[in-house]
C-alpha cells in the first residue's frame, strides 16, 4: 500500500488529503472518509481501513482530506457552507483524476453528519455510503461538549476551543448553522437502500438509541457493534466495522 499528500486548489479553498493506493494507473473505484470533530486526514482508523481494503482490491483507491480548520487546514472559522464546498470538491476531483464515478463515502461522527446534510441537499454523487457512529444530532453533541465557561465566551460573540484530545475553534454563528441545519428529522427513506449504520453499542458522545431510532425510521440498515465506544478503539470492534463496511461496497474480503 502507497499513500502521497496533496492539495486541492479550486474556488477560493486549499483541501488537504491523503490518498492511500496500489497502483494510480489501476484505480477505477474512490472511497471518500469523512473523518470526526477534531480528527485529521492522518487517521489511524482510515489507514486501517484502507490496508484491508487494499490487499485485496488493486483498483480502489481510499482518500482522506481534512475538513475546514481540522489538522492543518488554512481555513480560520468553521462553517457548514465550506463543509459541503469540500465534499463537492474532493468528489469532483475523484471523478475528474480517476475518470471514474464509482465513488463511495464512509464517515465518521461529524463527518457522518455532514455526509447525510450533503445527501439531502445535493444529488448524491455516491454508490454507496456507511457511516460510523454518525452525529445525526450534531447541534446536542456539539452543545453537549460546551462548559459554562464556553457559553459565557460564545454568548459574547468571542470564538472558544471546544474537542477532545484536540481543539477546534467554534463560533457562536456555528452553533446557530448546527441548529438550523437539524437533519435528524429529514427523510432519507429514498436513499436508505445505499446507507447503512454502524453503532457502537457502548457511545458515550453520540445516544445509540437516538440513531437507532433515525436509521429505523429511515428503513435505513442498523448494525450495533457490541462493546464499541464512539471511537471504536477495541481493535476487535474496527475490524468488526472496517469488514462490514468493505463487504457493503462488494469489495473483495
Amino acid at each position: 500500500m502507497k499513500s502521497k499528500y496533496f492539495n486541492i486548489n479550486e474556488k477560493g479553498h486549499s483541501v488537504r488529503c491523503k490518498l492511500y493506493f496500489n497502483d494510480m494507473r489501476a484505480i477505477k473505484r474512490v472511497v471518500i472518509c469523512l473523518h470526526g470533530f477534531t480528527g485529521h486526514m492522518d487517521n489511524k482508523a482510515v489507514e486501517r481501513f484502507a490496508d484491508y481494503v487494499l490487499k485485496k482490491n488493486k483498483d480502489v483507491a481510499i482518500l482522506i482530506y481534512n475538513a475546514p480548520c481540522h489538522g492543518d487546514d488554512v481555513k480560520k472559522k468553521l462553517s457548514l457552507e465550506d463543509c459541503d464546498a469540500y465534499i463537492t470538491l474532493v468528489t469532483d476531483y475523484a471523478k475528474k483524476q480517476f475518470k471514474t464515478d464509482e465513488l463511495y463515502v464512509y464517515a465518521n461522527s461529524f463527518g457522518g453528519y455532514q455526509a447525510l446534510k450533503y445527501l439531502s441537499e445535493h444529488k448524491c454523487p455516491f454508490r454507496k455510503t456507511a457511516l460510523r457512529c454518525p452525529a445525526v444530532n450534531m447541534f446536542t453533541v456539539m452543545d453537549s461538549l460546551l462548559i459554562p465557561e464556553d457559553r459565557a465566551v460564545l454568548e459574547k460573540n468571542k470564538p472558544c476551543s471546544v474537542g477532545f484530545d484536540r481543539k477546534v475553534t467554534i463560533t457562536k454563528q456555528f452553533l446557530e448553522e448546527l441548529e438550523a441545519a437539524e437533519i435528524s428529522f429529514r427523510d432519507y427513506s429514498a436513499l436508505a437502500d445505499d446507507i447503512i449504520i454502524l453503532q457502537g453499542t457502548k457511545d458515550d458522545i453520540v445516544s445509540y438509541d437516538f440513531v437507532k431510532a433515525f436509521a429505523e425510521k429511515n428503513s435505513i440498515t442498523f448494525i450495533p457493534v457490541e462493546n464499541a465506544d464512539h471511537r471504536f478503539v477495541d481493535p476487535h470492534t474496527m475490524d468488526v466495522a472496517i469488514k462490514a463496511v468493505a463487504e457493503f461496497f462488494d469489495f473483495a474480503t
